[in-house]
């Protein structure tokens, strides 16, 4: 698998597990990871939104050329992580994953919660990121 993580900043738990089962995926061919724009905090929250952009492998003869696994393939198949389970929302283009924690730093009497939204698209031709 070829990772793209130049636009990334790397915060995400979450994120970080995605990149990680995809990893073992043979259908997925290249990967681009970057921060979207609704990422901010504030006292009481910290909000990481994240954008994966997968481009398939493919098969079949010269002009049949088909990807080897779908978006609703991806869905199964992230699915059967015990980690990762079934995205909250999914459609033909997108799937959406939103992960939440309760994160009390040492020495601090007051936490905050940390949201985690993750969206991977199915991106197309050679250049993931840029569908």
């Amino acid at each position: 698998m070829d990772l793209d993580t130049s636009r990334w900043s790397g915060d995400g738990a979450f994120t970080q597990l995605l990149i990680d089962a995809l990893g073992t995926l043979d259908a997925v061919q290249r990967v681009r990871v970057e921060d979207a724009p609704a990422s901010r905090a504030d006292a009481g929250f910290s909000f990481i939104s994240n954008e994966i952009f997968i481009t398939f492998r493919r098969h079949g003869l010269l002009g049949g050329r088909r990807p080897r696994m779908t978006l609703a393939g991806l869905e199964f198949a992230l699915a059967a992580h015990t980690d990762i389970g079934a995205p909250e929302y999914g459609d033909a283009g997108m799937l959406q994953y939103l992960r939440t924690e309760r994160i009390v730093p040492p020495f601090q009497t007051r936490g905050y919660k940390l949201v985690e939204m993750v969206r991977i698209y199915a991106a197309a031709g050679r250049n993931p990121g840029k569908a």
